[in-house]
């Protein structure tokens, strides 16, 4: 089955889960030739091993703690806080309590 992306013009709702943030699944919320975005969610403890994309990325915490590991670097990012990562540096993430948030892939064709 294929995952249904926002369409041009179209609103997506990016507010804080809240209450229900543990029950909630990560989601890509639409993709173009150029830019991919997500909504990550993870529980807490649990992490996305490390891996790199090939464009550069930006993570936007939007509720609860994450901690990212990158290029020996460790930095911890609350709701409303924004990392931003070159195209191929490894990266890992982990919620250090229930948390979403919002991740941006520039693509390379």
């Amino acid at each position: 089955m294929s995952i249904e992306h926002a369409r041009e013009g179209q609103s997506i709702d990016v507010t804080p889960y809240g209450a229900t943030l543990g029950t909630q699944r990560t989601t890509a919320l639409f993709k173009s030739r150029q830019v991919e975005v997500i909504r990550l969610v993870l529980a807490a403890g649990k992490s996305m091993p490390q891996h790199a994309v090939a464009g550069d990325i930006t993570i936007q915490c939007l509720e609860g703690r994450i901690q990212v590991l990158w290029n020996g670097s460790n930095t911890e990012l609350l709701a409303g806080q924004l990392l931003f990562l070159l195209g191929q540096m490894p990266h890992s993430v982990t919620a250090l309590e229930h948390a979403s948030a919002l991740v941006t892939i520039v693509l390379h064709k």
